[in-house]
């Protein structure tokens, strides 16, 4: 167990090594016995984290308002059009300001090629961590969530086969946060991950590179697949999610439709 996390930012997986971030998931799983036991354990009494989102939040902004609760904090929830932002603070400003009254700083942005910088230059200026909570490249809180879930139904996840699988939603264009980091993720505990997704709807050569040489060095696998049915077969573990096409690129509306059409029709 690593002892010596006080204080660290929360951006990207990529940046903690395997140990923190066992650490991380031995807490916990302790805190969830605790709460199902009816153990208190305020260990954020008169904390304050302030939630700055960009981006409209269901399941994140509730399970964070609720974390901060039980553990005896308050989570201060903000709308990034409620602010002054709108009129000029700058990444560097919010992070000066969030940082004297509160003692986080959490921050959903997911504008491709905006969100991850936005949140670095706020951690930059910040006196306290900065939490990630889903950004156009990581969403670190959600697939440490994915991977206790797995703990807790699969056991120990070395050798066992997951399918990160893109899934179609007409609503809006989805940052590709969720199977970046998931890929980068099941491949540092061994697992045999299998991408599957349309041939249009690629990760970065760079996210692709590094989940390979995390799979070699743990023993497990990462294989890129296009056949949605072969990608499931024998796959007990399940994650979709629905990414923008050709990930580094800009596509047109248009193109996006036409790709969206095609997909759900077949």
């Amino acid at each position: 167990m690593q002892t010596d996390l006080r204080g660290r930012d929360l951006i990207s997986l990529q940046e903690w090594t395997k140990e923190e971030v066992d650490t991380v998931l031995e807490v916990a799983f302790q805190l969830k016995r605790e709460r199902a036991l009816g153990i208190p354990h305020p260990l954020l009494r008169d904390r304050v984290l302030a939630m700055l989102f960009f981006f409209s939040s269901t399941r994140t902004r509730a399970s964070f308002e609720a974390g901060m609760a039980q553990l005896g904090g308050h989570a201060q929830f903000i709308e990034s059009r409620t602010t002054q932002i709108a009129h000029g603070d700058t990444a560097r400003e919010i992070g000066e300001i969030l940082g004297r009254y509160n003692d986080g700083i959490a921050i959903r942005h997911v504008d491709w090629g905006v969100g991850n910088r936005y949140i670095r230059e706020v951690a930059e200026a910040s006196r306290v961590p900065v939490l990630n909570m889903q950004c156009d490249l990581f969403h670190p809180h959600q697939s440490l969530a994915d991977l206790m879930t797995i703990f807790e139904k699969k056991g120990d996840p070395r050798g066992r086969t997951i399918a990160i699988s893109w899934a179609y939603a007409a609503s809006y264009q989805k940052p590709i946060s969720v199977p970046v980091d998931l890929s980068l993720l099941t491949t540092r505990y061994g697992m045999h991950v299998r991408l599957v997704h349309p041939p249009e709807f690629r990760l970065p050569a760079d996210v692709v590179e590094q989940a390979a040489e995390s799979a070699r060095r743990s023993g497990g696998s990462f294989e890129l697949m296009d056949d949605f049915d072969a990608g499931l077969t024998r796959a007990p573990g399940r994650a979709s999610e629905s990414p923008s096409p050709d990930a580094g690129s800009r596509w047109e509306w248009p193109d996006f439709r036409r790709l969206l059409r095609l997909y759900s029709q077949a």
